[in-house]
């Protein structure tokens, strides 16, 4: 049974958040609000967890995961950016944006694109993620909580607890965005824009 974490919005207790992180350090799985709905989370190193990941969205391995980023320095650690993309990139976030780039050795193999050797990263303008990876020291492994049976991203704390008590580790409540992040592909230099949501897909266009 999945526990159930009250956290403020604004405020976040540094107790709870404390709970959370020691729970993914122990390889738990964890449901939590972002600026772009709901997103599942584990540690980096959490072969089980991503494959926990997998499993509850029914993903094949050409599926990008995210490393949600505390900042631009966290980022810069784990995918190659060019002078040109870091301008882009750097003038876009903190926000509803998911990019697309060459990762480094530091990404485990696992969570590469298998022909592209790329992931997702992100750093979300939202007060209760950025305190768990700023508690965790290093990004979470994420993926947008969408059901294969559902249309939209689940934004309902409560409902991912009904739905996913045996699955998950823990919920954490939270107001979240509504859209999933607007995707940018850069693993070529040059932006595509792959996945049109929360974030103006103008800018790189």
């Amino acid at each position: 049974m999945a526990r159930y974490f009250d956290v403020h919005p604004e405020n976040p207790q540094r107790r709870a958040v404390g709970q959370v992180v020691d729970l993914l350090r122990e390889g738990g799985l964890i449901a939590y609000p972002t600026d772009s709905g709901f997103a599942l989370g584990c540690q980096l190193g959490n072969r089980e967890g991503i494959e926990r990941i997998r499993a509850i969205r029914q993903l094949d391995d050409r599926h990008h995961f995210t490393l949600v980023c505390q900042d631009f320095a966290q980022l810069g650690q784990f995918v190659h950016i060019s002078n040109t993309v870091f301008r882009s990139i750097k003038a876009a976030t903190p926000g509803s944006y998911t990019f697309i780039l060459p990762a480094t050795k530091e990404v485990p193999r696992r969570l590469l694109h298998p022909k592209k050797k790329t992931v997702g990263v992100r750093i979300p303008d939202h007060v209760v993620a950025q305190a768990l990876v700023a508690e965790l020291g290093e990004p979470l492994v994420s993926s947008t909580l969408l059901l294969p049976e559902h249309e939209v991203p689940m934004t309902q704390a409560w409902e991912i607890k009904e739905e996913l008590d045996n699955q998950v580790d823990a919920v954490i409540e939270g107001e979240t965005g509504t859209e999933p992040t607007t995707v940018i592909d850069f693993s070529d230099d040059v932006a595509e824009v792959v996945r049109v949501g929360a974030g103006d897909p103008s800018p790189f266009q």
